[in-house]
C-alpha cells in the first residue's frame, strides 16, 4: 500500500506566519526501524507458518486423533517443521516486499521522496498486518500516480503466482478432517491452478496445502484487497488515474457493495469498510486529472482488472479463531 501526499493543499505559509507543528514521523528516514519491523514480521510469520507446516505434515494424525496436540516444543524439535515454517515466512515476506518495493522504486524513478517499507508484525492468521510506504512528495501528474499505484500489485502478483503453482504442486489430499477447521475461500486463479495439480480432491477429501501454497494464497488476498478501487488503496489510485473526476461518483457505490459483501459473504468486509472510512475516501487530486492516460497504461489498467478478478476472494476465511490458533502451538 502507498499513501501519497496531497498536491492540492495549497502554497505553504511564510516561515514567520506558519504555525509550529511537530514534524511527521515519516519526515525523516530511520532505516533501523524498517529493519527491526521487517525482522519482527519475519518472526511472527515464522511462528504462524508453524501452524500451517504442522497441518501439512501431521494432517493425517490431526484428522484421525481428536486428542492430538502440537506443542511449541515439538515445533522446534522437528527440522522438517522448522524448514516449512521458514520457507512460508520467506516466501510471504518476498511477496510483500516485492509489492512495496514496486511502489518505492517507481517513486524513485519519478524523483519522489518516499519511505522504505514499514512491515507490521502481528499474530494474525497470516502472521502480519501487511506493509506500507509513505510517499512524502506530492504526486502532481496522473501518469505518475497510475504507475506508482499499479507497480505494487503487479510486482506482488508476479511473485504470488509461482508460489501458488509450486505450493499446489506440493500439496496433498487426505480423507476429510473430522474436527472443526478453518475453511479458506478460493480465488479464481487458485481454483484454475488447483485443477492442474490436485487431481484427487473431491467429496470426502481434504486438501493439505503446502505452506508455500498458503503464502501464494496470502499474496492473492493482499493483491485483491489493495486493488479495491477506494481512497488510499492502490486500486483507488489506479481508478482515479483512469477516470479522473468521474471516479468520485463511484466511491459510494463501491462502499455500498463492500457493506453488502460484509452481510452476505464475509463479516471481515464490514471491518474493512470501517477501516477505509477511518483512512478517508477522498483521493488527493492531481493537476491533470482529466488528461488522457495513454494507450499503454490503458492496456495495463485492463490487465489489472483481470488480476483483481483472478485474485478476489468473496469469503476469505470461515471458522477462524485467533485464540484457538495461538493455543494450538503453546505448551
Amino acid at each position: 500500500m502507498s499513501i501519497p501526499s496531497d498536491p492540492t493543499a495549497g502554497p505553504a505559509l511564510p516561515a514567520s506566519a506558519a504555525p509550529k507543528r511537530r514534524a511527521s514521523f515519516f519526515a525523516k528516514d530511520r532505516p533501523w526501524i524498517n529493519i527491526v519491523l521487517f525482522v519482527l514480521t519475519l518472526g511472527s510469520a515464522f511462528l504462524v507458518g508453524a501452524s500451517w507446516g504442522a497441518n501439512y505434515l501431521y494432517g493425517d494424525k490431526i484428522s484421525s486423533d481428536l486428542d492430538f496436540q502440537l506443542s511449541l516444543g515439538t515445533v522446534f524439535r522437528d527440522a522438517r517443521l522448522i524448514g516449512l515454517s521458514l520457507i512460508y515466512a520467506v516466501v510471504l515476506m518476498a511477496i510483500l516486499l516485492a509489492h512495496e518495493m514496486g511502489h518505492y522504486l517507481t517513486c524513485r524513478k519519478y524523483g519522489l521522496s518516499a519511505t522504505l517499507p514499514f512491515f507490521v508484525p502481528a499474530p494474525t492468521l497470516i502472521g502480519t498486518l501487511g506493509a506500507f510506504i509513505k510517499i512524502r512528495s506530492p504526486i502532481t501528474r496522473k501518469r505518475e500516480l497510475f504507475d506508482i499505484g499499479a507497480a505494487g500489485p503487479l510486482a506482488g502478483f508476479l511473485l504470488a503466482v509461482p508460489a501458488l503453482v509450486v505450493g499446489l504442486a506440493l500439496s496433498r489430499t487426505i480423507p476429510s478432517v473430522t474436527r472443526d477447521s478453518i475453511a479458506f475461500g478460493e480465488p479464481l486463479i487458485f481454483t484454475l491452478v488447483g485443477r492442474l495439480f490436485i487431481r484427487h480432491a473431491g467429496l470426502g477429501m481434504t486438501i493439505l496445502f503446502h505452506p508455500v501454497a498458503f503464502a501464494g494464497w496470502v499474496g492473492m488476498l493482499v493483491t485483491s484487497l489493495n486493488l479495491i478501487p477506494l481512497g488510499q488503496l492502490d486500486g483507488g489510485h489506479i481508478f482515479y488515474a483512469v477516470f479522473g473526476s468521474r471516479s468520485r461518483a463511484a466511491t459510494k457505490i463501491v462502499m455500498g457493495l463492500l457493506a453488502v459483501a460484509g452481510v452476505l459473504f464475509w463479516a471481515g468486509w464490514l471491518i474493512w469498510f470501517f477501516i477505509l472510512l477511518i483512512m478517508g475516501l477522498r483521493h488527493p487530486r492531481v493537476f491533470d486529472e482529466d488528461a488522457p492516460l495513454g494507450k499503454r497504461r490503458t492496456i495495463i489498467a485492463v490487465l489489472i482488472v483481470g488480476i483483481f478478478i483472478l485474485s478476489f476472494i468473496p469469503a476469505p476465511v470461515q471458522g477462524y479463531n485467533i485464540v484457538e490458533l495461538v493455543k494450538s502451538i503453546l505448551p
